[in-house]
């Protein structure tokens, strides 16, 4: 039997958790849950004052179903409430009516080859001459170039005037493409924009937070200290990712090599660096003689709490160490008052308080993935660990009469090979929550993480605790600097023993993470589709063998053998419809003409344009389609040459290209049209670089009766010039840069 007495907060923060993904889920068809609080409320009111009075099972029973039933009801209001897009005054109400806006910058600005990336949140928008206050959130982009003149980068806090309205996030233009729209949407941003250097002016210098503002400019100057004393660019970029969570200088090889390993954790400033910190702390005062009376322990916690918020502001106050920052301190106050009564409830208590704070944060994989990974690490690791009594194998290995030289032997061989071992149960621990996300969000999962991880993690380890003390030292040289310049100038050999030393343990490990995936090229498992449905059904397997082998009762096996079962037919029912499922596709790559012809799990891409897709533009746009239908055999072609799908051109030099699939005729037009007597029966146009064609000609060769595809190398104003008079024509046409891939199936 489970018993849930002693995990109370685990319960609410359930209750809670419920709430904000039925919202999720279901929010938008919602009215106004406000009332609904307050009846609910009263309600469990009402019954714990008639529980209080009558002592009875029932009257209990019955207000603390209610009491749950009260925080899932706030779970959803408080989601609700968050939603900026209800707002009477949010962007949505304005549509394209927006002249000009004024906003504030309210994010970090991410640097990429050549564009600057921010979000900017809107105070107030011209409409028909008249300002007027507004309110959400647009995901801008600039140029940092233009006509030849570096674009001053963004900052947090500038306040920007803008001219023109900003368009709805997009949804995903291509299959299994990443919904950036909902995930932006997540973060309150319902809206994006291209701005060029003429379209904005700075006018002011407004930070929502000047706590922030501070804390922004500590970590950029700490940044300087690694830039400075770090002498190689992938070192140092390692270096300000590790200890700063500064990650614009590493490059995609990098990213990608950790990726591969199951080691992207190492270079997030998280759990893993306010842990170290916190577990440092907690050794210095573990030596400290003395009794550990109740004043010694609030002291310990205040000085457990200054270094971790310290930590976390000189970081940037980032979203990842701000999450661990508070995990830390409810654990911290659980200890130093003692109230600690299980790790689950305080876990239990964190989580509550920041989906309070913010209920989306429920929908960040960052959170998921950091207190799925605590909760079992804290459940699992202590079970692995008690398979093997490693310590006590060695430790019996001892005998009397044995020289000294060979106890100690044997004694430092059980410490060794137990600290080995409790990092091999941490590492499987972690993964037993985490694999169904693993899966979810990153499809893929990496077989040498246990590999990788046990060498990888206690040398970056070391290395944030040297990162750490080269900060702390220089700091000291600066402050002697500032009255006795001489002396800075001798002293300045401490920071750069310290820094060569920090240099070489970041070598070590990232070269140690290259070899691995050097070394073991095929143990990453990639291409995996999961859907929402088959990881929660994963979480239920999981859930139900652990409850199993506590609980010992076959009835949880058996609950665990049927989400298999469901889980397996779903795999088999899913691979069942996409087998027969044929297709052809016209992909919406920008400035490119790409289409795409499926039966079942095989694929013919071809870039009717003639040039090569790039690396970046497979991965992004063309990959997640072919893991969702977990594609088998994918062929990409340049141009119509060699390509298994016949193509015919009409003249040698005619814009005109006939291609023939499954019954379905297309025809891609990039230049004028030869005069036709009759329509050629075709199924689909697809007009290509601004082909220059008049909708009566097109009318006159294809029929009034055929689609007109505008593809990704047609320009928005030649769009928005030809499609009135299609549609004017009564011909039906589509854009697939705005709307999206396009595609058609054959006629069975």
């Amino acid at each position: 039997m489970i018993r849930w007495a002693p995990y109370a907060f685990v319960r609410l923060t359930l209750a809670l958790a419920a709430g904000i993904l039925t919202y999720l889920y279901l929010g938008d068809s919602l009215p106004s849950l406000q009332w609904a609080v307050l009846g609910v409320a009263g309600l469990f009111l009402g019954v714990q004052i008639w529980a209080v009075r009558s002592a009875s099972l029932t009257a209990i029973n019955t207000a603390g179903l209610l009491a749950l039933l009260a925080i899932y009801v706030v779970g959803l209001n408080l989601t609700q409430q968050a939603t900026e897009s209800r707002r009477a005054d949010h962007l949505f109400r304005f549509g394209s009516h927006v002249e000009f806006y004024r906003g504030v910058v309210d994010d970090y600005t991410v640097v990429r080859p050549n564009t600057y990336a921010t979000t900017v949140r809107v105070s107030a928008v011209r409409v028909k001459g008249r300002w007027q206050p507004a309110t959400g959130g647009i995901r801008v982009s600039i140029p940092r170039q233009e006509a030849q003149a570096q674009v001053t980068s963004p900052q947090y806090g500038d306040v920007w005037l803008v001219r023109g309205a900003p368009a709805p996030s997009k949804p995903p233009l291509n299959p299994g493409e990443f919904d950036y729209r909902r995930y932006l949407a997540y973060h309150q941003v319902y809206h994006q924009q291209f701005i060029h250097p003429d379209q904005y002016r700075k006018i002011a210098t407004q930070p929502p937070s000047y706590l922030r503002v501070v804390s922004m400019r500590a970590a950029r100057m700490l940044d300087g200290v690694f830039r400075q004393y770090v002498q190689e660019k992938r070192e140092y970029a390692l270096a300000s990712a590790l200890v700063l969570g500064i990650k614009d200088d590493v490059d995609q090889d990098t990213k990608q090599a950790y990726a591969n390993t199951g080691t992207t954790h190492i270079m997030a400033v998280s759990g893993l660096q306010v842990g170290l910190l916190f577990g440092a702390v907690m050794w210095l005062v573990s030596r400290i003689p003395g009794r550990r009376s109740l004043t010694f322990r609030l002291l310990t916690a205040i000085l457990g709490l200054v270094v971790i918020w310290t930590y976390a502001f000189v970081t940037g106050l980032s979203a990842s160490v701000l999450r661990a920052a508070v995990m830390f301190t409810f654990i911290i106050i659980a200890r130093a008052t003692g109230r600690q009564s299980t790790m689950y409830n305080t876990l239990a208590v964190a989580a509550f308080c920041l989906l309070c704070y913010d209920p989306y944060l429920l929908a960040d994989v960052g959170f998921q993935l950091s207190f799925l990974a605590v909760l079992s690490i804290v459940y699992v690791q202590p079970r692995i660990v008690a398979w093997l009594d490693v310590k006590g194998y060695f430790l019996n290995r001892q005998r009397p009469w044995q020289p000294k030289s060979v106890q100690k032997f044997w004694r430092w061989t059980s410490w060794l090979t137990d600290n080995i071992w409790q990092a091999t149960a941490l590492s499987l621990a972690a993964q037993v929550a985490t694999f169904p996300l693993g899966l979810f969000y990153f499809h893929q999962f990496p077989l040498s993480f246990l590999a990788s991880n046990l060498v990888a993690v206690p040398i970056s380890s070391g290395a944030v605790y040297v990162g750490v003390v080269l900060l702390s030292l220089k700091g000291v040289v600066e402050a002697i600097g500032s009255f006795a310049p001489a002396v800075a100038a001798l002293l300045d050999w401490g920071p750069r023993c310290v820094a060569w030393v920090f240099e070489k343990m970041i070598w070590l490990f990232n070269e140690y993470i290259f070899w691995i995936g050097r070394a073991m090229p095929v143990a990453l498992i990639s291409g995996i589709h999961v859907t929402a449905l088959q990881a929660w059904l994963i979480f239920g397997v999981i859930l139900t063998l652990l409850t199993f082998l506590a609980a010992r009762r076959l009835a949880w096996l058996g609950l665990a053998c049927s989400l298999m079962g469901v889980f397996a037919g779903n795999r088999v029912w899913a691979a069942h419809q996409l087998k027969t499922d044929e297709r052809l596709i016209i992909y919406s790559i920008p400035r490119r003409s790409v289409c795409g012809f499926w039966q079942g799990a095989a694929a013919d891409i071809v870039a009717v344009d003639s040039l090569p897709l790039s690396e970046t533009e497979r991965t992004y746009r063309i990959v997640p389609g072919i893991i969702a239908r977990e594609a088998q055999r994918v062929q990409y072609y340049a141009g119509w040459h060699g390509a298994a799908v016949p193509a015919t051109r009409c003249a040698p030099d005619s814009g005109l290209v006939l291609a023939v699939w499954r019954g379905i005729t297309v025809a891609f037009i990039s230049q004028r049209l030869s005069p036709a007597r009759a329509p050629k029966p075709v199924s689909v146009v697809v007009l290509r670089r601004n082909a220059r064609v008049k909708a009566q000609e097109l009318a006159a060769v294809f029929g009034k009766d055929v689609r007109i595809v505008f593809d990704s190398s047609c320009r928005s104003w030649y769009v928005q010039r030809l499609t009135p008079e299609l549609q004017q024509l009564g011909m039906q046409t589509y854009d697939v840069t705005a709307s999206g891939f396009f595609t058609v199936q054959p006629r069975i």
